[in-house]
């Protein structure tokens, strides 16, 4: 077995059996991240559509639009920072937080969506705020499963952590 080979396996195995702890810890904080960006775009797109008095369905289209935006930016921004170009940074933030973006945006929507009366509630009624922080947490709690398996299979934040 060649020396490359050799490391290769090592490098493999090291990430395959990480502590538990340990990998729940950066799954959690991969999905914290995510959610950061997620919850400013989300944020960002009911506030502007419910502003601006858009239909429910394109407050929740833009504020979608918004939140992969925003996740996205954030893991490009720290990949910038570590010195990848722009097409890089792009390539990584796809295949680190698409599924986890994906599964954030569809427990989170769908936890708002559900609540009565939620999408039509205005920006100073509680329940508008309550629900969206509800929503928020139950995606976050969903996500870091998702997260900390993608990551166990070299998948998802795997692949950002492997430019450092």
């Amino acid at each position: 077995m060649d020396h490359q080979h050799q490391h290769h396996q090592h490098h493999h195995a090291h990430s395959a059996h990480a502590p538990a702890d340990r990998s729940w810890r950066t799954a959690a904080q991969a999905t914290l991240h995510c959610l950061t960006g997620c919850a400013v775009g989300e944020i960002l797109g009911l506030v502007v559509g419910t502003a601006l008095g858009l239909h429910n369905g394109a407050t929740v289209a833009l504020s979608v639009g918004l939140a992969f935006a925003f996740g996205y930016a954030l893991t490009m921004r720290g990949m910038l920072r570590a010195g990848l170009d722009l097409g890089r940074a792009f390539r990584v933030a796809l295949a680190a937080d698409t599924v986890s973006i994906a599964v954030m945006e569809l427990i989170d929507t769908g936890t708002v969506l559900a609540v009565p009366g939620a999408m039509d509630a205005g920006l100073g009624d509680t329940l508008f705020w309550a629900s969206l922080a509800a929503a928020l947490l139950l995606a976050f709690l969903v996500t870091v499963p998702v997260n900390r398996w993608l990551i166990g299979r070299g998948r998802g934040h795997a692949v950002v952590h492997a430019q450092h």
